[in-house]
């Protein structure tokens, strides 16, 4: 870490504090700058300029269809190839009668996400949003990465134009925000086993928002990348918001190691994990670059609850959901981070953080704004929840 120069770090605060863009140099930078501290309070200053004391959650649940997939990334735990004893792919009669038992904790929103599987027809995705629809009407459907997209391209023999279309008329709300890794090639042709780099990925978020559609952005750090990788990478998604306008919320992915040494994680051996505090740092240059999407979300499944609640005054306000058994992460961390949390768990970690919680759908609207912190209970040290 570079120590603070107290010039530069003037010449910066002066930037932020007047809107004015920062530039891949300025990112750089910040992610050299060994006052953390510092670092922090300039993106939380941001962070309340655009939402205040608002953190946001949603209450969701995820839905992995299918594990099987014909890529091997080098960071994945999850996939599974053809005839492995734990592959699965769900019915679709299966996947609704899953969902709807969901219905019950007030869900609204479901997340969808799986592998590329070799012999699924595509027709059995729009017909599975179209029955999930009619069975959870008032729950949104988030739905497929831009990976997924593409496979279903390739499968189908239609454009992705095509396909949107197909889905978002069985009642795709949004896509997700994976697929997107490291974009910088150096690095992505080391750790991604399939077709959809930054070219495809970009074309196919152009054309969701092009449709109406909101969609997050990710990014997966701290494996083998680089500092100036994750500024590439966020300025990449910069330009394309400054473009389109779609992008709802930007969310860094902490990469994780598999604890069961699985040898689908072929990169493990060769990385450490992000500390909390490198977690941190990305977050809060993360906000600071990203000045054009309101968002910037700390998913509390792969940063724990503790860092999830820092990040609040690095950068982030907003926590995700409730989740319950997110299968990508949980089948290779094994850490202790909870399956779920309920919205009275959720309420509880913001204002614990010295938030004010707001429950939102999954464009950002708000569903309910609640009470902030009791600062009779905050005149206490409180424990953090594990």
């Amino acid at each position: 870490m570079a120590i603070v120069d107290t010039g530069r770090a003037r010449e910066i605060e002066a930037k932020v504090e007047a809107g004015e863009r920062l530039d891949r140099s300025d990112g750089e930078w910040l992610y050299a700058v060994d006052d953390l501290a510092w670092l922090g309070q300039l993106a939380h200053g941001v962070r309340t300029a655009k939402n205040g004391d608002r953190t946001f959650f949603n209450v969701n649940r995820h839905l992995n269809l299918t594990n099987v997939c014909s890529a091997s990334c080098a960071y994945c735990s999850f996939q599974r190839k053809p005839g492995e004893a734990d592959a699965y792919t769900m019915r679709i009669e299966e996947a609704v009668r899953l969902a709807k038992s969901m219905e019950p904790a007030g869900i609204t929103e479901l997340h969808i996400v799986n592998g590329l599987h070799p012999t699924l027809p595509w027709r059995y995705y729009p017909r599975v949003l179209r029955e999930l629809k009619q069975t959870l009407p008032d729950v949104a459907l988030k739905a497929f990465t831009a990976t997924e997209i593409h496979w279903f391209e390739k499968i189908s023999g239609l454009s992705a134009d095509e396909v949107l279309d197909e889905l978002i008329d069985a009642g795709l709300e949004s896509l997700t925000g994976g697929g997107a890794e490291i974009f910088d090639w150096e690095v992505r042709k080391q750790i991604v086993d399939h077709a959809t780099h930054w070219e495809d990925w970009s074309r196919i978020h152009r054309l969701a928002h092009s449709k109406g559609l909101r969609t997050p952005s990710t990014m997966l750090f701290g494996h083998i990348e680089e500092p100036r990788h994750r500024v590439d990478h966020v300025l990449r998604l910069r330009e394309l918001q400054d473009e389109t306008g779609g992008f709802t919320v930007f969310i860094p992915l902490r990469y994780q190691h598999d604890a069961s040494g699985d040898p689908r994680n072929r990169i493990q051996s060769i990385t450490t994990m992000a500390t909390g505090a490198e977690s941190l740092r990305t977050f809060a240059v993360s906000r600071l670059l990203f000045d054009n999407v309101d968002h910037i979300k700390a998913f509390w499944v792969m940063h724990g609850l503790q860092t999830s609640q820092l990040a609040l005054s690095f950068g982030a306000d907003d926590l995700d959901g409730s989740v319950v058994e997110y299968k990508i992460t949980h089948d290779a961390d094994h850490f202790g981070t909870p399956d779920t949390m309920t919205r009275e768990d959720l309420l509880e970690v913001i204002r614990d953080a010295g938030f004010r919680p707001v429950e939102r759908g999954t464009r950002y609207q708000t569903i309910r704004e609640y009470d902030g912190p009791d600062p009779l209970r905050r005149r206490e040290p409180q424990p953090m929840p594990a």
